[in-house]
């Protein structure tokens, strides 16, 4: 049963006493989830987007020994000009891969590529801009100070530095740093599956004739597509009537198939009744309703080994749901360390309407002004149905429990989409 919240009712106009708090529905997810701890190694390549199962430790001095940053001329910094110019006498030339192998003698210069191997006895580089040559002669000025231009071994990675931790996932840099070590494969933990159907009687899928009352179905797609940005297996099991039967037929070849379900729609006051009679006759319920807007109707279950999230039917509410708890809670299955979405604070420019007793996630756009301040404002119209105000958003505006409505100006939490969740 879902466990009551004691709130204040003088300052919480809209709550509901059925509900419980975002924070504690995050909180019950992750004390029911349980990551994954098998392991597999993949080629590197990949290994992208995947957890890393294993901390990653370097073996090697990365770079292998000294060399130069810029290409210019080698040279020994004991014999740099104290002041005006100083001719030096050029005896070679250093490409990468190729190193110079006689020593440099006093002013003697090698002529150095970017990436190569300092010669023997030289320490600093004098990039070319700074430099007159002359045949196998060159001229330096004093504006160069000792060791300079130079990368020292190890400088990026050292013999046992820990490199990549467990838990992380990986992405293009980390593939780059794997292979600058040498690794063709890399542990990672095994991915899941995830399956998913929508409910409702009025859904029809793409290609089908739409009668009067009947509407296409983009919560599968949606959902598609946030699934797909997790890099998991996906099932989509189309869309399922609202009947008894074939709801509790759907529910169980998920849990024989799946590591996780998702089902939108069904789970409202008044339309549940299939699907909370499912999940109390062969699983368990862990909350129903949560003290959010939107996405109020939102079920937590486990059948067998297989995590049950019942979305509600609204486009909007579908995204905010699943960005809110169903990815932390996927991301900590596969093993994942840092999965809660980041929060950050930014003036709104926009004048948001709320009522206190509900946490509300409002559709926002994050931009520059003309100062170069970075700024959130709304996207328009916040109804639960209207999945342009989700196309348009780069953002969350979160509004917390207590919070009466923003004035122009105010400093809002929001929540950025892209790079960040």
């Amino acid at each position: 049963m879902t466990d009551k919240i004691k709130v204040d009712p003088s300052c919480m106009d809209d709550f509901d006493k059925e509900s419980i708090l975002p924070a504690e529905a995050l909180q019950r997810i992750f004390n029911l989830i349980k990551a994954v701890s098998e392991k597999v190694n993949v080629p590197v390549r990949e290994a992208l987007g995947k957890v890393l199962a294993e901390n990653i430790t370097s073996s090697i001095n990365v770079p292998s020994g000294r060399n130069s940053a810029m290409d210019g001329y080698a040279i020994r910094s004991k014999d740099l000009p104290e002041d005006g110019v100083k001719t030096f006498n050029m005896i070679g030339t250093c490409l990468a891969g190729k190193p110079f192998k006689q020593a440099v003698d006093k002013d003697q210069c090698v002529r150095i590529m970017t990436g190569a191997v300092m010669p023997e006895g030289t320490d600093t580089v004098i990039i070319q801009e700074h430099v007159e040559v002359n045949g196998n002669n060159i001229k330096i000025d004093n504006n160069t100070n000792a060791g300079a231009n130079i990368r020292e071994a190890g400088e990026d990675l050292s013999i046992g530095d820990l490199v990549l931790e467990q838990g992380m996932r990986l992405n293009p840099a980390d593939i780059g740093l794997l292979a600058s070590l040498g690794h063709a494969e890399v542990p990672v933990y095994k991915n899941i599956t995830v399956a998913f159907f929508s409910t409702g009687d009025e859904l029809r899928s793409i290609g089908e004739p739409l009668e009067d009352g009947a509407i296409y179905d983009s919560n599968r797609y949606t959902l598609f597509g946030m699934l797909a940005n997790l890099g998991v297996e996906i099932i989509d099991m189309g869309v399922v009537k609202d009947n008894k039967a074939e709801l509790e037929s759907a529910f169980h070849e998920a849990t024989n198939k799946a590591d996780v379900l998702i089902t939108s729609g069904g789970v409202s006051v008044g339309e549940a009744d299939y699907i909370k009679e499912t999940l109390e006759n062969n699983g368990t319920i862990h909350f129903w309703k949560v003290a959010m807007k939107p996405g109020r109707p939102l079920t937590l279950g486990k059948m067998k080994d297989c995590y049950f999230f019942g979305l509600p039917g609204n486009p909007v509410s579908v995204m905010v749901t699943f960005y809110q708890f169903v990815q932390p809670a996927i991301k900590k299955l596969l093993g994942e360390k840092h999965v809660e979405p980041i929060m950050m604070k930014v003036p709104c420019i926009s004048k948001l309407k709320k009522r206190p007793g509900r946490v509300e996630y409002q559709r926002g756009v994050l931009e520059k002004n003309t100062q170069g301040e970075t700024i959130v404002r709304k996207t328009g119209k916040q109804g639960s149905g209207i999945l342009r105000s989700m196309s348009d958003a780069n953002c969350f505006i979160v509004l917390p429990l207590e919070n009466a409505g923003v004035t122009e100006g105010d400093l809002v939490d929001v929540q950025p989409f892209y790079g960040v969740i």
